[in-house]
């Protein structure tokens, strides 16, 4: 935990350590990766449109594959935007943080590496959804824009790819709040023996 910083923005830390009562970070980092992930989702099913046609014609479903292209570009837009923040939160969340020092996850880390490897893990992220973002862009308005199939076939290849690395991303995320109970209260008074509910009133 970063004192001289509490002290230099006067900061009234409450229980779980944030000058805030719900952290912020978990909220966005969930509306990041759904953003994302619908995004590659919409994306892939306007690329194999021609192979789910018959389907949502036997359904009586109107679909149009320009559609699916437009929710995977704004989604992937507003992911972009939206990772700004989580990433500032985080960082700020992270300065604020006060691990346990002589615990480890179940990769084997301490909580000091988790959050090294969380926080700079967010930071590339971010400028590789941004990356995306600038790349997705291009096919749509300039490479593809007269083409049936909007984005390229690499671009899926590299969004699948996308879902690993967030994958392993979040279970360093996860294990700083459940198993080093950073920001985590309730989790944290419980490992302690202590009852949340008297002391988060």
């Amino acid at each position: 935990m970063n004192l001289q910083l509490i002290d230099s923005l006067r900061l009234r830390l409450g229980i779980n350590g944030l000058p805030y009562e719900i952290p912020m970070h978990p909220k966005l980092v969930h509306l990041t990766l759904g953003l994302f992930i619908i995004a590659i989702l919409f994306d892939i099913a306007g690329s194999i449109f021609p192979i789910e046609r018959p389907i949502f014609k036997f359904l009586g479903l109107t679909a149009l594959r320009s559609g699916f292209f437009d929710v995977g570009w704004y989604n992937l837009l507003g992911a972009s935007i939206i990772t700004f923040f989580t990433v500032i939160f985080g960082l700020f969340e992270l300065i604020l943080a006060n691990p346990p020092i002589n615990q480890k996850s179940d990769w084997g880390l301490n909580a000091s590496w988790t959050m090294i490897l969380h926080g700079l893990g967010g930071v590339l992220l971010l400028g590789a959804i941004v990356a995306m973002t600038v790349w997705r862009g291009l096919q749509r308005y300039h490479w593809r824009k007269n083409e049936s199939r909007q984005v390229q076939w690499g671009y899926l290849l590299v969004g699948l790819a996308m879902f690993g690395i967030l994958f392993v991303h979040g279970t360093l995320g996860g294990q700083l709040g459940s198993q080093f109970g950073i920001h985590v209260t309730a989790a944290k008074l419980v490992q302690e023996g202590r009852d949340p509910s008297l002391l988060l009133k």
